[in-house]
């Protein structure tokens, strides 16, 4: 999954929400079912995700939304598995490629058609 987010110290949970087509109650319950997401809070309550928990979120979303696993599944497997980082960079990657693969081949189909 390509997550579509500018490049910024924070993001507001509307932001990662929107990003990972989830509601915000889910990245709120997420923060509480994983000890590794740790936005930071300011007076009001309101929540600001870091890249690095940006990246563990895409890390949870991978394995519980695409893989199918559980939380308690996901959770072990974040702390067992030192290369799910890895893979989810090389899923997203690997997607990228695709979608340019599949730019290239409409462009050459529509070139072939004139």
């Amino acid at each position: 999954m390509k997550i579509n987010l500018p490049d910024k110290l924070y993001y507001s949970i509307g932001e990662v929400a929107k990003a990972f087509d989830v509601n915000t109650s889910l990245i709120r319950y997420w923060e509480q079912e994983f000890p590794i997401i740790k936005p930071k809070k300011n007076k009001k309550g309101n929540r600001y995700f870091t890249p690095e928990d940006i990246k563990n979120l895409q890390m949870i979303y991978h394995l519980v939304k695409e893989k199918g696993y559980t939380l308690d599944g996901a959770r072990i497997a974040l702390t067992t598995n030192s290369k799910i980082s890895e893979t989810v960079t090389i899923i997203d990657r690997l997607e990228f490629i695709k979608a340019e693969l599949q730019k290239l081949k409409a462009s050459l189909a529509d070139r072939d058609s004139e």
